[in-house]
């Protein structure tokens, strides 16, 4: 049993960028299906697959690498809100990244989304993960 499954994505993923993996399996859950559609739409992973053919089902995500310097596209995975520790936030207070080039994952009431989604939104909400 798994205790924090977000965190387990995360490390899956840093993991696989340190050994220089192409392709990265993880088991999935909605909120991690979610985390992973925003990975692709804001560039930092090359595409994703959702595999739902066994009961639990599996998200597969090809990583993305510069093609010259093979450095990768993530550079940093962090977790911020725990079981233990929940951080939320206001729509007035939310949190900037590496002062914009970075992105926060936040899971609000309108769906997973960034910080910057949910300033357009007027949304605050439980501060995921940041990824830069």
């Amino acid at each position: 049993m798994n205790t924090d499954p977000i965190a387990d994505y995360l490390t899956r993923v840093r993991n696989a960028i340190k050994a220089n993996h192409r392709v990265v399996e993880i088991p999935a859950s909605n909120i991690k299906k979610e985390i992973t559609k925003v990975l692709y739409h804001k560039g930092y992973i090359q595409s994703y697959r959702f595999d739902d053919s066994s009961v639990q089902g599996t998200i597969k995500i090809a990583l993305k690498y510069n093609p010259t310097t093979k450095a990768p596209a993530i550079t940093k995975l962090q977790r911020v809100s725990t079981p233990g520790l929940r951080q939320y936030v206001a729509s007035d207070n939310l949190p900037r990244v590496l002062s914009g080039l970075g992105v926060a994952i936040i899971s609000t009431s309108k769906g997973v989304m960034t910080e910057k989604e949910c300033k357009t939104e007027n949304v605050g909400g439980e501060v995921l993960c940041y990824v830069y």
